[in-house]
């Protein structure tokens, strides 16, 4: 089989950029729309579609149940589309028939999600909503599986499989950074077309590059040049239960787990430690995460020559490691203070901007180890447990990963809510958390607990067996490519046999 070149793994990647721009503008927007502040409603012309308030348990929005509900019927689909395109026999491939019927349905079903029928609130807005997010998560899951089962499928050694993490961790980065365009651009449409449709023509634009993007793998790249697996013969719960036998898998998705509880938690509570811990501008927000996010792709072509030298599980744990330490100095703000928050014991001198620098310069590196890794560590592992169990389920095998990134964020999100407010009073009639200083310093410990639990869990991944296993299967491959006879084109052989016999006339002569 043909092994991709860079500029065709690059094609690749140019999907995953269409899809985190998707991705990102629900992150990023949702919440901002429907669930506007008191400034936008009042000079702003923002319009309340829905209930406001955290009227669910004292801690969740109606919105906060919508989500909710839609992220647990999105973690169910992922494995059934995972058996579906492990399954498939589609002539075409088993992956880029899915990646092109879910292109441009998932770029429609973002954009309509923003477009409740009612311009005031109502419950059909709650349906409205309700439907469209389930679509969006639907196709995203149609789209991102199968997609992120190439990236064992295409690459075929490890210098490749390293290479597509790093390009899609890039691309990922450029998408996410598109999403929050509208920071700028909706400002500057507001005055002429109102609050509403200056997000929604943001949105369309972004949603019509998108959609490209995630089509033109599609087009460009055949699968089947690069890809020879057979579908599997395996329904849906054979084939995760199968998934999950794999024990390397298991200790891996663990401390995934953990990786995404911990990550979440201080992405989540990045603007409460800007505005409650330092006590400074919440401008500093999209600055110090801006900046974070810069240092880090600083870092991304260094990585593969890392793993080269270190190995794979050694970065994922240093990786751990540096945010704890991070993490750790997020906590230290509320308990020591700042210049502009005395803090829980009241001696800081600091500026809360100098610790704001401090953790993202801290946070970059580790940021960028786990922003490439432990996606080429699935691919070992199912490839691994492609050539141990004899059955190709590399679609499964990424869509439990994806699992347990849903579960750790989704499990994050409610426990950030919980433990920011304590010590604070909660307005239930409002949209937005009410941090303390002290609940912030235990969100912190709680993420460094969660990172360091992670570390020590992914002690006990087998790295050196599961790479052994790949590689003596690509020793055998090669082995078997050297071994082959090579034949002679017929018209080289019919001039072979002109030559001599032309030679045995003039012999005769």
């Amino acid at each position: 089989m043909k092994q991709l070149s860079k500029k065709q793994m690059w094609i690749f990647s140019v999907g995953q950029l269409g899809w985190s721009m998707l991705s990102g503008i629900i992150s990023a927007w949702l919440v901002t729309f429907y669930l506007p502040t008191s400034n936008d409603l009042a000079q702003n012309g923002a319009i309340q579609y829905i209930t406001p308030g955290l009227i669910i348990g004292g801690f969740l929005t109606v919105l906060g149940l919508i989500t909710s509900l839609s992220r647990i019927f999105d973690a169910v689909t992922d494995p059934l589309i995972a058996s579906l395109s492990d399954r498939s026999k589609n002539k075409r491939g088993r992956r880029i028939p899915f990646m092109q019927y879910a292109a441009i349905p998932l770029a429609v079903s973002t954009v309509l999600l923003f477009c409740a029928p009612v311009p005031a609130q109502s419950g059909w807005n709650i349906a409205w909503i309700a439907i469209f997010i389930i679509l969006f998560y639907l196709f995203m899951t149609m789209y991102c599986t199968p997609y992120n089962a190439l990236i064992s499928e295409f690459g075929q050694t490890q210098e490749n499989r390293m290479f597509i993490s790093t390009a899609i961790s890039l691309t990922y980065f450029v998408g996410t950074m598109l999403a929050y365009t509208p920071f700028v651009l909706a400002g500057l449409l507001r005055e002429s077309v109102g609050f509403a449709w200056s997000y929604r023509i943001c949105f369309i634009i972004l949603a019509v590059i998108a959609a490209i993007c995630m089509l033109i793998p599609t087009f460009l790249l055949n699968e089947k040049d690069f890809v020879n697996a057979q579908p599997s013969n395996v329904n849906m719960f054979k084939s995760l239960a199968a998934t999950f036998k794999n024990s390397d898998f298991r200790i891996f998705t663990l401390s995934d787990i953990m990786y995404w509880v911990g990550l979440t938690l201080f992405q989540t509570g990045l603007p409460f430690y800007v505005k409650v811990s330092m006590n400074i501008s919440e401008s500093f927000t999209m600055i110090f995460l801006g900046g974070l996010t810069v240092l880090s792709a600083i870092f991304y072509p260094i990585v593969s020559k890392l793993v080269k030298k270190f190995g794979k599980k050694k970065l994922t744990i240093a990786g751990f490691l540096g945010l704890a330490l991070a993490y750790m100095i997020a906590t230290l703000i509320g308990v020591l203070g700042t210049a502009e928050n005395s803090g829980l014991l009241g001696i800081g001198v600091i500026p809360g901007v100098v610790f704001g620098v401090l953790i993202c310069i801290i946070a970059a590196f580790p940021m960028a180890l786990l922003g490439i890794i432990p996606q080429s560590i699935v691919a070992d592992v199912a490839e691994a447990d492609g050539i141990t169990s004899g059955e190709k389920r590399e679609g499964m095998f990424f869509a439990a990963r994806t699992f347990a990134m849903k579960f750790g964020q989704s499990f994050a999100m409610l426990l950030f809510t919980s433990l920011a407010i304590i010590g604070s009073t909660q307005n239930a009639n409002s949209n937005d958390i009410t941090a303390s200083t002290l609940g912030m310093t235990i969100v912190g410990i709680v993420a460094v607990v969660f990172c360091v639990f992670g570390a020590v869990i992914l002690l006990f991944y087998n790295e050196k067996k599961v790479m052994k296993t790949i590689a003596k299967e690509e020793l055998v491959k090669n082995e078997l490519t050297l071994t082959e006879p090579i034949e002679q084109p017929a018209v080289a052989v019919e001039e072979t046999t002109i030559i001599s016999e032309t030679k045995h006339h003039k012999s005769d002569d």
